[in-house]
């Protein structure tokens, strides 16, 4: 124990201690504690990548709708198979069979949930 006061004594007295100190204080202020830190630099350069990836991806939805818009108002037959397709619209002597998985699904549902009881 003497041994690491004496040691600490000897460090503590150097006469560049205190530049030392002061760069620690420094480093430590500029890289983690500070509002411009680098640590905060690091987190907005990756949010900005983040925003600019969802950006990209509005960019491409907008502009499917754009053709999706320019095809409705130029061609009358788009509106026709859009309105089959997403609302089930029929023609008057037609009939619609929809296909799906959601119901046997939810008895299997039910089945395992009878099962466990």
């Amino acid at each position: 124990m003497k041994k690491i006061k004496e040691t600490l004594l000897r460090i503590a007295h150097l006469p560049y201690m205190k530049y030392i100190v002061v760069l620690v204080i420094g480093v430590l202020f500029i890289g983690f504690l500070d509002e411009n830190s680098v640590w905060n630099h690091f987190r907005y350069k990756q949010r900005v990548s983040e925003l600019k990836e969802e950006i990209a991806v509005y960019e491409k939805n907008f502009e499917r709708d754009q053709k999706t818009i320019h095809e409705l108002q130029h061609n009358p037959k788009a509106m026709e198979r859009i309105a089959r397709e997403r609302y089930f619209m029929k023609a008057a002597d037609e009939d619609i069979f929809v296909l799906s998985d959601d119901e046997v699904k939810q008895e299997e549902k039910t089945l395992d949930d009878e099962r466990t009881e």
